[in-house]
């Protein structure tokens, strides 16, 4: 194709035009394209959390300023605070009550469901081979057994980042064989964190001595 030479030269601007305006963008977007690959942190896959206690969210407060005993705040040298160990302290009082109730004529089951929602899954399913054993099935139905727990918080043996092991004594009314009488136990009563909760974890007998921190 022949092309005049006004023709010519509108071709070679409109070219040069062109090559200019790519010169442009690449300049410009080519900063950005980095700049957007290194905020963005790139992540690795990564397993399923632990199904186990997890620690507190934060470490403790602290206290940096001078200690008064008029505002000292033990909670904020703790890894649990005030309304977590409420918390735990009602969790294992409610427990040693619960688990020292029950009646000869109770299908286990329903014992176990009272303390369902206090434990972890893997103390509840203790508690319901405990509760379904013959040999105590066969004594409280022969002996016409009637159980009602309560139970007083004595005090804290332990704390870890994940747990807080308490001693609590129980008590029982009882009715054997048509007579009644009393009995009084303590347990250490090892409450957990199990994911976004507190549960009893572990309990038994507090001259048996437990271990401390569950994770």
């Amino acid at each position: 194709m022949n092309l005049t030479d006004r023709q010519r030269k509108l071709l070679f601007v409109g070219l040069v035009v062109a090559l200019a305006v790519v010169g442009v963008y690449l300049t410009i977007a080519a900063p950005d394209r980095d700049s957007s690959d290194s905020a963005t942190p790139r992540t690795t896959p990564t397993t399923a959390a632990s199904s186990g206690p997890t620690g507190p969210a934060s470490p403790p407060p602290g206290i940096s300023g001078a200690v008064a005993p008029s505002s000292f705040d033990i909670y904020r040298l703790l890894p649990f605070s005030q309304r977590e160990f409420t918390t735990a302290a009602d969790l294992a009082q409610r427990f040693v009550a619960a688990q020292g109730t029950y009646r000869f004529d109770e299908d286990p089951k329903v014992f176990t469901a009272r303390l369902a929602a206090l434990v972890t899954e893997q103390l509840r399913g203790e508690i319901e081979r405990g509760a379904t054993a013959p040999g105590i099935l066969d004594e409280r139905r022969s002996q016409q057994i009637v159980a009602e727990g309560t139970a007083t918080l004595d005090r804290v043996r332990d704390i870890e980042d994940n747990s807080i092991i308490f001693l609590v004594t129980g008590k029982q009314q009882i009715t054997k064989s048509g007579k009644q009488s009393t009995d009084s136990k303590q347990y250490a009563v090892t409450v957990a964190r199990d994911g976004g909760s507190l549960k009893v974890y572990a309990f038994e007998p507090a001259d048996a001595g437990q271990a401390g921190d569950t994770g």
